[in-house]
This record gives C-alpha cells, sequence and structure tokens, in this order.
C-alpha cells in the first residue's frame, strides 16, 4: 500500500475525506492524492502523521502500525465507565494500587470543577 492509500485509510477510519484533511492541516488541495506519484515535504508528511498519532515511518511503510496512539480526556479518566483502569493505566509497567487509583481519580475530579 502506498503512501496515499494510508491515508486514504487513515482518513476513511476517522470519517474524514482527503480535502477536510488537507484543510485541518493547511495543506494545499490536492497535494496528498499527488503524493501517490510525488514524494511530499517532511513537514506535511509530518503534519498528517501527527494529525493521526502515527509514526512517519509508518506512512512511509518503513514499519508496521501497531496501534494508534489517541489522546486521552483526562474527564475519561473519572468516568469508570470510559476507561478500564487496569488496561490503560499503569507506572513504569505496573498496575496502580486500588488506593493510588481512587487518590488519582480525586484529585482529577477536583482540577475538573476547578
Amino acid at each position: 500500500m502506498d503512501l496515499y492509500e494510508k491515508i486514504k485509510e487513515l482518513a476513511a477510519s476517522r470519517k474524514i475525506s482527503i480535502r477536510q484533511l488537507e484543510e485541518k492541516l493547511n495543506i494545499a488541495n490536492g497535494t496528498i492524492r499527488r503524493w501517490s506519484k510525488s514524494n511530499p515535504s517532511t513537514g506535511a508528511i509530518s503534519k498528517v502523521a501527527d494529525y493521526f498519532h502515527v509514526s512517519v515511518d509508518y506512512l512511509l511503510g518503513r514499519e508496521e502500525l501497531t496501534s494508534i496512539k489517541e489522546p486521552v480526556d483526562l474527564a475519561d479518566l473519572v468516568d469508570d465507565s470510559k476507561v478500564d483502569w487496569d488496561e490503560w493505566v499503569s507506572f513504569d509497567g505496573k498496575p496502580l494500587t486500588d488506593e493510588v487509583k481512587t487518590a488519582m481519580k480525586l484529585i482529577l475530579g477536583k482540577r475538573l470543577e476547578d
């Protein structure tokens, strides 16, 4: 799969058109389409990689996609129905104790009220 096809697939997964992506990233209309036949600038491809939370190497086909790193909304962290703390939150690769989880939720909840 070439660069354009990867971007097209990522855009479809986010329910955004290539044109909308170009507008959001301030890339000239039709530029990404031309990447199937020409090389993009490093700045432009970095913008696309950052937008989709993937590496430039993934877009260029030099590595496999292990996962897309989505930003975490702190409000979701205090809502147990949205985030499984045991799966998503750790410290130095180790699970948090229940006491630490409770304290962190209280701290985050308080900050959100301010």
